[in-house]
């Protein structure tokens, strides 16, 4: 219903905003992440969702479109309402979220207030498709090991793997082998394809 609002800033706390625009003031619940990036701003644009409840209507809002959108896929997952989802994106940023979908990784769901280990796994089960589909930035998923991981990935294509075998196996291993060298990656990998 509402795209997005636009506005001044009147009151900011870590769970709402009230935006002022068009004499109206709209009382935006917001995750942590969205709560950092207005820090210290006079005005503010925040992509919303509207949800109507029997006893309330209510207006979730987002720094940006993909943050929305994370917020939307995990509605959809049976057993997380907005508060839940809200929670996840306050926890944690919307790029780790998806690199734990993407990498099975209940654990880091799993560390999230209110968020149990079937939960997380129905979280990981209805959205990695979802959000594997969205193009990260390759420094997400382990930005320490971002030059051996392109290093190793390059190497694997060259060896006539496909580039999303090669991706899916190389985050897992660089998942538990965090500081290994590139030989090492290539090598353990190579054993997962």
């Amino acid at each position: 219903m509402y795209e997005f609002i636009q506005g001044e800033i009147v009151v900011l706390n870590p769970a709402f905003v009230v935006i002022q625009t068009g004499g109206i003031g709209y009382s935006i619940h917001i995750s942590l992440n969205t709560f950092t990036s207005l820090n210290k701003q006079n005005q503010a644009k925040l992509f919303t969702h509207f949800i109507v409840r029997e006893d309330a209507h209510l207006l979730y809002g987002f720094a940006n479109a993909s943050e929305r959108e994370l917020f939307r896929n995990l509605l959809s997952v049976n057993g997380v309402g907005a508060s839940t989802a809200l929670m996840m994106l306050s926890s944690l940023s919307p790029d780790e979220i998806v690199s734990a979908i993407v990498t099975d990784n209940v654990h880091t769901l799993k560390s999230v207030k209110g968020i149990g280990i079937k939960t997380a796994q129905r979280i990981i089960i209805d959205l990695k498709d979802k959000v594997g589909k969205v193009n990260l930035p390759e420094q997400i998923l382990f930005p320490e090991n971002n030059t051996i991981r392109n290093e190793a990935l390059s190497a694997l294509v060259m060896l006539g793997f496909t580039r999303k075998d090669a991706e899916s196996a190389l985050v897992k291993v660089l998942q538990e082998n965090s500081g290994a060298s590139v030989e090492t990656v290539i090598k353990l990998t190579l054993k997962r394809l």
